[in-house]
């Protein structure tokens, strides 16, 4: 069985997403850098820097990187379609997985910690910074989703169903503003993730990580 570290709202969604889809048993501890009443320890034991997701394979084997996990659970678990067959889809959205990891993820790291990141500001300096991060993070969305949205003029942007880029950009795009901007600035793109969210094998899972108003 999988072992998944995670907690409300956090990006462990992503991954509780793909087990299900990949129809796999997973034990679930709620665990993050934020919550001292969780199973810290244990998360730090396998992972040093207490990141969510972290998922320990049935084998023990330690995976983080929410991307780096998603590619290997379509590749071990191909009947899931986590990934795409052919290997032009797959290989499209395994560029869109690193390119949420490596431009959007990483944003909002900064934005959630920048004093890990610099010295500490006076006020003024750091608002700059955080308002600099906010809109390099939203143009970043603005070329995903011109890259991605719309595959193939169908419903879901992994391809037919969704998929591990469904996964992925459904929870990052929640956080530091990014879908209100969306709803500006990419609308096309912004009610396709709200009609993904809104698939019935979909909703359930999010809104317990995101109950509604």
């Amino acid at each position: 069985m999988y072992t998944l570290f995670g907690t409300r709202g956090s990006g462990s969604a992503i991954i509780e997403l793909a087990l299900e889809r990949a129809a796999q048993p997973y034990r679930l501890l709620r665990a993050s850098a934020w919550e001292p009443d969780s199973a810290q320890d244990e998360l730090r034991r396998h992972n040093p820097l207490l990141q969510v997701p972290t998922l320990l394979l049935p084998d023990g084997t330690v995976m983080s990187e929410s991307a780096a996990i998603l590619i290997h659970l379509g590749l071990v678990h191909p009947e899931s379609r986590l990934l795409p067959e052919d290997p032009a889809g797959r290989a499209r959205v395994m560029r869109g997985l690193v390119f949420i990891a490596a431009n959007c993820y990483s944003a909002i790291t900064l934005l959630d910690y920048p004093e890990r990141f610099c010295e500490p500001l006076e006020a003024p300096q750091r608002e700059a910074l955080l308002r600099g991060t906010r809109a390099q993070l939203h143009r970043q969305w603005e070329l995903f989703a011109d890259l991605f949205g719309g595959f193939g003029g169908g419903p879901c942007l992994n391809g037919a169903q969704p998929g591990a880029l469904d996964f992925m950009a459904l929870v990052v795009s929640r956080w530091s503003g990014s879908r209100q901007h969306l709803a500006q600035t990419r609308p096309a793109f912004h009610a396709q993730l709200q009609a993904l969210e809104a698939r019935p094998e979909l909703a359930a899972l999010l809104a317990r990580h995101w109950p509604p108003a």
